[in-house]
């Protein structure tokens, strides 16, 4: 395309030239090449603007584009993967043990009791996530300085797993303990009123203590705070606390520190509440008495399921005069204890 550009700047300048070279030989009657050694002669003289052509302007467009920014997803890498299923049915079963055996101190009645254990299930559907269609004419191929194509395709796949993950944190904190921040007041935030209480520290050490109380195994529990929260967090550190914290920076697997037994990441948005602790739906605005959230997790407390992304080409399309692009993905999950332990939604309380 470059080659192209260039081939037709040159081809002007010389239509124009071969112009020049009429006009002069119809005017004073001097042969072809006497005329054409003025024009070369003018042309040496008068300096060619090499911007502009016959008084035109020319733009030169750079051959790329600008790409959108997206949320960081890598939180998914730290929850159990349930993907092998989606491609054998829409529901995925996760079976639940029935009661405990009961334990006898100094059994001295036989035979035992024998009881059977009644196990259950709790289950969670995959739905369909789908782009709706782009339309790339076929002038934007032809006469675009980059890939449009590669542009569009990009967006679909990007905003396709965006919305997954956004969608599966509302999943997962719909089942989850919700417990709120006891730190002093923090500003709102667009969209909010009034004053929060901010996360700090302190309310993730109590956050260590209830996971313990609640026999949540001690390795691999997960934190992944709103960026909204996490300036009063870190604010709330001690020098030895933030050094400590520091030595456990894994910037590839997007962790940001450890504290309190808690591997941490944040997130540009994570979840919202309302004052009934009901967790925002999918793309709701922040209301004015909405609460930000945070969510806490053991890796094997909480489940996802993400198919293959489909992608849907029209090239050539008689319709448009041109390509049409969309994809689509089956996507699920949920916390994966009935009891739901093992995943705390960590929302802001109000501020007098």
């Amino acid at each position: 395309m470059k080659n192209m550009k260039q081939f037709n700047r040159i081809f002007s300048i010389i239509a124009v030239a071969l112009m020049a070279v009429i006009l002069i030989s119809s005017l004073t009657g001097l042969p072809p090449l006497g005329s054409a050694l003025i024009v070369g002669v003018i042309g040496s003289i008068v300096p060619m603007n090499t911007n502009s052509l016959n008084g035109v302007v020319i733009e030169t467009w750079a051959n790329y584009i600008i790409e959108r920014f997206y949320k960081d997803n890598q939180f998914l890498r730290f929850a159990f993967d349930d993907s092998q299923y989606v491609v054998t049915g829409r529901i995925v079963h996760i079976p639940q043990p029935g009661s405990k055996p009961a334990v006898v101190k100094n059994r001295n009645a036989f035979p035992g009791t024998a009881v059977r254990r009644t196990d259950t299930d709790v289950v969670y559907a995959l739905d369909e996530y789908s782009t709706d269609p782009t339309h790339i004419p076929n002038i934007d191929q032809i006469h675009l300085s980059y890939s449009k194509q590669d542009s569009v395709l990009g967006d679909h796949m990007q905003v396709l797993d965006e919305t997954v993950a956004d969608d599966m944190l509302i999943k997962w904190g719909g089942n989850a303990t919700i417990v709120e921040t006891t730190g002093a007041a923090v500003a709102p935030i667009t969209g909010q009123t009034g004053n929060r209480k901010g996360f700090g520290h302190t309310d993730l050490k109590k956050l260590m203590i209830k996971m313990n109380t609640d026999n949540v195994p001690k390795t691999e529990r997960y934190i992944l705070i709103d960026d909204n929260m996490f300036e009063f967090f870190y604010d709330s550190l001690s020098e030895n606390q933030t050094r400590d914290f520091s030595r456990f920076v894994d910037a590839e697997n997007g962790i940001i520190g450890r504290l309190h037994g808690f591997n941490i990441m944040t997130r540009s948005s994570v979840l919202a509440a309302t004052n009934a602790n009901a967790i925002k739906a999918l793309g709701s605005a922040l209301a004015a008495t909405d609460h930000l959230c945070s969510i806490a997790w053991h890796k094997n407390s909480v489940a996802f399921a993400i198919g293959d992304t489909k992608l849907f080409e029209n090239t050539n399309d008689a319709l448009y005069y041109g390509d049409v692009y969309s994809t689509l993905v089956m996507a699920g999950g949920r916390v994966r204890r009935d009891d739901a332990k093992g995943v705390y939604v960590i929302k802001q309380a109000a501020s007098a």
